[in-house]
């Protein structure tokens, strides 16, 4: 009975080596560090969703110095996270990106101010010092700017652009009067830091008609002309889906596996969490659920990145920048 036992151990062993080994593996390169932004996909992995699918996932955390187009036109990605004004840009400079799935369906950049400062409205803006991130972020501020007819070069009559590093110093030291933030991150290191949101008024992108894509899956085009390959990206993202899902109704939940895939030990399980439920909010809203991209999305996005003809991220619309074939497979499964 021993000697089959061991037989039997060694036969499930060998067993579990061959389904490794058969796991068709796939590397996504993340926009940003590891943090709740990204929970859907670790939740995947923590869950089993990718091993069912048959894939071994592997997730690489991004950072300041890490550009994802680069990632992936170097081969060190299969599929990666982008925000689409950053997509099209390298699209149009010879990375051929291709927007797969778009999971986040609203934007969460905002530009917050301080109340002390004066500004009750956008009309206020004009001789103001602004807050604005930069490589390829601050495209819906200059469109927004252009819309409103606020000149960005400084005086009475414009704005002075700041560039704002990835925190909230100028704000919190009365560099500016306002700054960039997102819906579930610097907003919440301003009120961490002493601020109220009485103190506090935000202006949404979103709201205000400028706002353009964040958060979708993108591959180099030449991929999608192998259907395994697009097989394989359908199974990938179907598996995500289900952990964006995992991780909308289980908030708290999903926001622990996030703490605990971060190997920096920089975030903190208040910060996740209260990202987490922001997070949940910018999935909602898609006509056939997360990850369908609206073409009306995508062209609002295009017209907001060419409205700015003086500073352009991308000179003309760009064509088979996104395919549905990926989804479609993937809802059929």
């Amino acid at each position: 009975m021993k000697k089959l036992s061991l037989l039997t151990t060694a036969a499930v062993m060998a067993l579990g080596v061959a389904a490794a080994e058969a796991a068709d593996k796939v590397t996504l390169q993340l926009k940003w560090v590891t943090q709740a932004q990204f929970a859907g996909y670790y939740v995947a992995q923590d869950k089993g969703f990718y091993e069912e699918a048959g894939l071994d996932v592997t997730i690489k955390p991004g950072g300041p110095d890490v550009a994802p187009p680069q990632v992936i036109a170097g081969g060190g990605a299969d599929v990666i996270i982008d925000w689409m004004p950053s997509a099209l840009a390298s699209r149009e400079k010879g990375v051929p990106l291709v927007n797969i799935a778009q999971i986040f369906k609203k934007s969460g950049m905002m530009l917050t101010c301080r109340k002390d400062s004066g500004i009750a409205s956008p009309a206020d803006f004009k001789g103001r010092t602004l807050g604005v991130w930069f490589f390829g972020n601050e495209y819906p501020f200059l469109s927004w700017m252009a819309k409103l007819g606020i000149p960005t070069e400084g005086g009475d009559n414009g704005v002075t652009v700041l560039k704002q590093g990835f925190n909230v110093d100028p704000i919190l030291q009365k560099q500016a009067d306002c700054v960039s933030t997102m819906t579930y991150n610097e907003y919440w290191q301003i009120i961490d830091a002493g601020l109220t949101p009485d103190d506090l008024i935000v202006y949404k992108y979103e709201d205000q008609g400028v706002a353009t894509l964040e958060d979708g899956l993108y591959v180099l085009e030449k991929s999608l002309g192998d259907p395994a390959f697009v097989e394989k990206m359908a199974r990938f993202l179907k598996a995500s889906v289900k952990g964006w899902e995992w991780a909308q109704k289980n908030p708290d939940d999903a926001a622990e596996i996030v703490l605990e895939n971060d190997a920096t030990g920089a975030q903190t399980e208040k910060h996740q969490k209260r990202m987490m439920g922001e997070i949940a909010k910018l999935l909602e809203g898609s006509s056939k659920g997360i990850g369908y991209l609206e073409p009306a999305d995508f062209d609002r996005t295009v017209d907001t990145l060419l409205a700015n003809a003086s500073t352009p991220v991308i000179t003309k619309k760009p064509e088979g920048a996104w395919s549905h074939a990926v989804f479609e497979k993937a809802s059929g499964m």
